[in-house]
């Protein structure tokens, strides 16, 4: 209490405007109350040098604005919250004003105090027993602020990995509730007094290693400059680089790294924001972007790197007005459009399969005077391929080998399907053989569709040919293959080379597939060997083996031609018990039912299949079409000779003057 009444006595000799004359330390200030006053105005200092300073006085001192110490702000923050109860209770009737003074004076004393800075001499001196009672505080800060850093340490080491290892292992042999907890504890404190010992230890050798080896003498500080005499000489790596070509390097590597280091695109404001929001909301099949591009390009004035980003943006909302949009850049003087802008736009146009817009864009670049390069090319082969135009990428792909470029894999695999859908299977295979030359090894895909191709066509030695091919490369023959070799010796009607196929199929462990068998069938029908096919047919089923639903279709087919039609019917019943019944029944029941004048069960046929006229395919309606015009059911064949038509198929000249014959015969079409 004596302490309290002798810094009451204190307080009261100070005057008013002592906050507002003396200079208060930030530090202090930002503890005692929320916000500190602004400091007191200054004069700026004066420029020193330094280079030419002969005083280290004379340089702007770094004292003047002191690191924070962490440490030093808690300690103070916990004194002044400890020391202002005991205050406010001594003097209660005292303002906050007078309170926050005395606690000012007394911090400043433990400041001077701990930090051993001159307290000055307008200081407050403090009588003993005040110093008793700001040490009593200050031990209990201290002693809080060291039982804090210890639990915080305790938390810190309770999920090191060692404790977790341990607490595992408790919890493993059946350790539970607190005993688990205590040991927790335990062994983070045994890890926490482990730490500070080699922490300890490691200051004992930093200490002793300070005493053995001392700091060394500061470098005197330059106080002036040597007087220059002649040029300047520099020398690095041996280089003397105060010649005047080295400035000229300099020059050329600036604008070098102008084109390798990205530029950013300036910020869209004002009337070109709004310009881009009514460019981004255009129908690209509809609306015209011209008008706000223009918009946009007189408020922002675009460099190349601003165009790219508003395209990037267009692209994120819609790729068509991208498509559009990028189009009309093409012609930009201020986009500087360059052979890899075209590229993309004629790639990502092959990739949405629009072959009108990627030549447009191709028509364009030629127009510029740019030769389509190797990328640009390949991505034409992949687009003309797909589009089945065969010379433009024949064109391209003589280009990319005339080049010197190797093709890849996707690129041969390309041309090989646009030879194969335009019925050309010998340039398929010849490229296929061209592979061997290029050291690419070919794909069982790629002969298989060469195969599938001879095969369709009845070229059986070719497919043969082929099939040789791809067993001396390595890949073995697959069922399928077997089966296509089979089907074109039975386009051609040779059943004997259809049947040992069939056989050497069967020795290989492949076992045969309802097309297989189909295709024996159709060689025996090409020949008219009914005897010999149903003999065969008859050994197989002996051998577990059964006709499936194309065997029997080709029975029905056959039989249908020979007029047989009690059997034909019950081939059909036997069909319909399989679950299936296919469009190519009633093609060959109508077909039969009309050359043999059976009207009613005809156009029980031709009823179904009029519903289902879109499954039809060109050879299909010829037949229905013959077949009646045999019958002599010349109004029927007139309407499917239309019905062709309007399917988008064109009738053969044999069918079209059929029919003209049978309506002039019969006077023109009944009404």
């Amino acid at each position: 209490m004596r302490a309290l009444v002798s810094l009451s006595r204190l307080a009261r000799r100070i005057p008013a405007s002592l906050a507002a004359v003396r200079s208060p330390a930030p530090l202090l200030l930002r503890h005692i109350h929320t916000d500190a006053p602004p400091p007191p105005p200054q004069d700026p200092p004066p420029f020193v040098s330094r280079i030419l300073e002969t005083e280290p006085s004379l340089a702007p001192s770094a004292e003047a604005e002191p690191e924070p110490d962490p440490f030093l702000d808690e300690f103070l923050a916990r004194f002044v919250a400890a020391f202002r109860p005991e205050l406010a209770a001594a003097f209660p009737d005292y303002d906050r004003a007078v309170l926050d003074e005395m606690l000012r004076l007394v911090a400043d004393a433990v400041m001077c105090r701990i930090t051993g800075a001159d307290p000055g001499p307008d200081a407050a001196e403090l009588s003993d027993d005040l110093w008793a009672a700001v040490w009593k505080v200050s031990a209990s800060v201290q002693e809080a602020m060291r039982r804090d850093q210890v639990r915080a340490d305790l938390r810190h080491y309770l999920h090191c990995d060692e404790v977790k290892e341990m607490t595992r292992f408790a919890v493993d042999v059946g350790i539970r509730g607190s005993m688990l907890r205590e040991l927790r504890f335990k062994w983070a404190r045994e890890k926490l007094d482990e730490v500070e010992f080699y922490r300890s230890l490691d200051d004992m050798r930093a200490k002793a290693e300070a005493t053995s080896n001392p700091a060394p003498a500061p470098v005197p500080r330059l106080t002036a400059l040597p007087k220059r005499k002649g040029e300047v000489k520099f020398t690095m790596y041996g280089l003397d680089m105060s010649d005047p070509k080295w400035a000229e390097v300099a020059e050329r590597e600036a604008e070098a790294e102008a084109h390798f280091v990205p530029q950013e695109a300036k910020p869209v404001e004002g009337k070109a924001k709004k310009a881009e929001e009514r460019l981004l909301s255009i129908d690209p099949r509809r609306g015209d972007p011209v008008p706000p591009m223009e918009e946009w390009k007189e408020e922002q004035r675009p460099k190349r790197v601003d165009w790219m980003a508003l395209l990037e943006r267009v692209k994120a909302r819609n790729v068509e007005l991208y498509l559009k949009v990028a189009e009309i850049l093409l012609a930009e003087e201020s986009f500087e459009a360059n052979i890899r802008d075209y590229s993309k736009l004629i790639d990502l146009h092959a990739k949405a399969n629009h072959v009108e817009g990627a030549e447009i864009i191709l028509g364009k670049m030629k127009e510029k005077g740019i030769a389509p390069d190797i990328l640009t090319s390949i991505t034409l082969v992949h687009m003309y391929s797909k589009a089945g135009n065969l010379d433009r990428a024949k064109e391209a792909f003589d280009f990319i080998r005339s080049e010197g470029f190797k093709p890849d894999l996707k690129l041969i695999s390309s041309m090989i399907k646009c030879y194969i859908s335009h019925g050309k299977p010998g340039e398929a295979d010849d490229l296929l053989k061209s592979m061997k030359d290029m050291d690419i090894k070919a794909t069982r895909e790629m002969y298989t569709d060469v195969i599938r191709a001879y095969a369709q066509q009845g070229m059986v030695n070719p497919a043969q040919s082929a099939l040789r091919a791809m067993h001396m490369s390595g890949i073995e023959s697959t069922p399928e293959l077997f089966t296509m070799s089979i089907e074109a010796y039975g386009r051609i009607g040779e059943p004997e080379n259809a049947c040992g196929l069939f056989q050497h199929m069967r020795r290989s462990g492949h076992e045969p597939d309802d097309s297989s068998i189909a295709g024996v069938v159709a060689a025996f029908m090409k020949k008219n060997q009914l005897d010999q096919a149903l003999l065969w047919l008859l050994s197989l089923e002996k051998e577990g083996l059964k006709p499936g639903v194309k065997t029997n279709l080709v029975l029905l087919d056959w039989l249908s031609m020979l007029q047989l039609v009690l059997e034909a019917e019950q081939l059909v019943q036997q069909i319909k018990q399989l679950g299936e019944e296919p469009i190519e029944i009633h093609v060959f029941l109508a077909d039969m039912y009309a050359k043999s004048r059976q009207e009613e069960k005809a156009r029980r046929s031709l009823k179904i299949l009029e519903e289902k006229k879109k499954l039809l395919k060109a050879d299909q309606f010829e037949r229905i079409i013959r077949g009646l015009l045999d019958g002599g059911f010349s109004d029927e064949a007139n309407k499917y000779y239309k019905m062709m038509k309007s399917c988008g198929f064109e009738p053969s000249e044999t069918i079209e003057v059929g029919v003209k014959a049978s309506l002039r015969m019969r006077g023109g079409p009944r009404r």
